[in-house]
């Protein structure tokens, strides 16, 4: 694991059902962060056709995926970049669901996955949103069952988690316990995230829970933290706040609400080692005996091998 990783946090603004002027706007930032020294740039979630499942063209533009995917590898490795590329919605497998004996259910057909790529190309790991959000997510996209997994990285261990995930501090400790250094999460977060009564309360509802969530996250995990979230011009519902975080000081970098453009922070990662000497979060979760072991998926893993 290198001593500093610069990192670069691209807010896109994501035009809808416009895939490859959505790329090429990516494609010039990841240029851009490749010329200031960056060995990493992050991408939103949605980012390539935003989500409007209910349109017809939006399930044929999603066929496309594996292109982009392989635009993006031949990206990195021309710039000599890693790049996790928010995320993408692929179609899968039609499958269908049982809950009666003479009744069969379709089950959807859509995934929305992230990838982290390798400065030389190369598909390192590969992440399916779990925790999907109310509504038209639930209706459209599968969900993974798979564990939470670390992706060995140039930048060392790395988790990946999407959007709404990072409300489930479950999936931060499954990847905290497995040795992740840096979470990363690729995002669409819109300013109507609260409800009517949330917002009668705070206006601000959903730019309190970013801040306040990933600042928790960091802090609690020892771990740094990448957000990338979509944002754009004014009067858009994009929440933006994209940002790095590390512990202690919170947010190295954050972009505004209402701008498309990219942030570039230098993580170091002593400041990590040293946050869990300081708080031993990694070391209890590590212990036979730490009270809450039981909610570790593998709770007889002896002491340090989680």
């Amino acid at each position: 694991m290198p001593p500093f990783c610069k990192i670069a946090v691209i807010q896109l603004y994501v035009k809808p059902l416009k895939p490859e002027d959505n790329f090429a706007r990516a494609a010039k930032f990841i240029r851009e962060a490749a010329a200031q020294g960056c060995q990493l740039a992050v991408l939103p979630e949605f980012h390539l056709t935003n989500w409007i499942p209910t349109d017809p063209r939006f399930a044929s533009l999603c066929e496309d995926w594996e292109i982009y995917l392989n635009r993006y590898q031949s990206l990195a490795k021309e710039c000599d970049i890693c790049i996790v590329p928010g995320s993408i919605v692929r179609p899968t497998s039609p499958s269908t669901s049982t809950t009666e004996p003479d009744q069969k259910i379709a089950e959807p057909n859509l995934e929305n996955a992230t990838f982290f790529i390798s400065n030389t190309g190369e598909i390192l790991g590969t992440y399916v949103k779990k925790n999907l959000w109310r509504g038209t997510e639930r209706t459209y996209l599968r969900s993974s069952s798979a564990p939470h997994e670390v992706i060995q990285t140039p930048l060392g261990p790395i988790g990946l988690l999407i959007c709404w995930d990072l409300a489930f501090p479950e999936a931060w400790r499954e990847l905290t316990s497995a040795g992740a250094k840096i979470i990363i999460v690729p995002t669409m977060w819109m300013r109507n995230g609260a409800s009517e009564a949330g917002g009668a309360q705070n206006p601000s509802a959903s730019f309190l829970f970013v801040d306040s969530i990933l600042t928790a996250r960091t802090f609690e995990n020892t771990c740094a933290v990448v957000f990338a979230n979509a944002g754009g011009p004014p009067g858009k519902a994009y929440c933006g706040l994209s940002q790095i975080n590390i512990p202690y000081a919170g947010p190295l970098v954050r972009l505004g609400t209402s701008t498309e453009g990219m942030g570039v922070a230098t993580l170091d990662m002593a400041v990590m080692e040293d946050a869990e000497a300081n708080y031993g979060i990694r070391a209890d979760m590590a212990d036979p005996d730490w009270c809450y072991r039981h909610t570790l998926r593998d709770t007889e893993a002896p002491k340090g091998k989680l």
